[in-house]
């Protein structure tokens, strides 16, 4: 893994996703080496010859690029982060998403987090002081041991669950992105059903639903992945490229029929 201090030009960059205005990204690059990574684009914008996931540039100057920012923007809904991981292991030592968050709780912005690690239980008491605020965690499949397979590097599924129970002990709103759905292992009713049952047991509310994107993009990663580990998913995966269209509705139907048996505030994005 490489490590790289560097400097941005920007801390808060305007985002195109629907509901958020501003984009917070502390790193570029992910220590968590997620195979479906689709943030693998960000790599054109930097000098590494390094593959994705196998570097880091932390972004030094992000708080006081912040502190300059925040002054002159008009408050909105912030998303930490849209191509990284703002507690990746890193941020235990530099921090940045912490300082962070400091500044943005003496401002009215709204924060939105998405993460993979529990870290983010550290800065608890930071949280706390921002108003309008939700914390969110991507779950990928409710097996573990295909989690660790696709997300090598990631805190492991029983600290999600874990950190999100003790977030809403302590008043936090939450929410779950069950994204990117796996092909052959968390597309069928079963994996979906066990892991809609995990989250009703959790009292998890708002639930968004989102399928493997940019899924040709990936197909080399993912054979290498899948090649002698389950010869039938590599099967699956060609077919859902061949007919990613007809893949894509019968998702959405078995999301569809799912969900009815649940009480989500959901949201399918495809």
């Amino acid at each position: 893994m490489k490590i790289t201090k560097g400097k941005c030009k920007n801390a808060l960059v305007k985002s195109r996703i629907e509901g958020v205005d501003y984009a917070l990204n502390p790193y570029t690059g992910c220590q968590h080496g997620c195979v479906y990574c689709y943030a693998e684009f960000m790599k054109k914008y930097t000098n590494h010859k390094e593959e994705w996931g196998e570097f880091v540039d932390v972004k030094i100057n992000i708080i006081d690029r912040l502190r300059e920012q925040i002054r002159k923007t008009k408050p909105g809904v912030v998303m930490v982060s849209t191509v990284t991981d703002a507690y990746q292991p890193l941020e235990e030592k530099y921090q940045l998403t912490r300082k962070c968050l400091e500044i943005l709780t003496n401002f009215d912005f709204s924060v939105s987090i998405q993460t993979k690690s529990d870290l983010i239980l550290r800065d608890l008491d930071v949280l706390k002081k921002i108003k309008d605020k939700e914390v969110g965690f991507t779950i990928t499949c409710p097996d573990s041991n295909v989690q660790k397979m696709f997300e090598p590097c990631a805190s492991t599924l029983e600290r999600r669950f874990e950190a999100l129970i003790k977030l809403k002990e302590n008043g936090i709103p939450t929410f779950v992105f069950f994204g990117p759905i796996l092909p052959f292992f968390s597309d069928n009713m079963n994996s979906i059903r066990l892991l809609f049952e995990r989250l009703q047991k959790m009292k998890i509310k708002k639930v968004y639903l989102d399928k493997m994107n940019y899924i040709k993009g990936k197909r080399k990663k993912i054979s290498t992945l899948l090649e002698g580990r389950s010869p039938q998913a590599l099967r699956f995966y060609e077919g859902v490229i061949d007919h990613e269209k007809r893949y894509s509705e019968w998702l959405k139907s078995n999301l569809a029929s799912a969900l009815s048996e649940f009480s989500f505030e959901a949201e399918v994005l495809f």
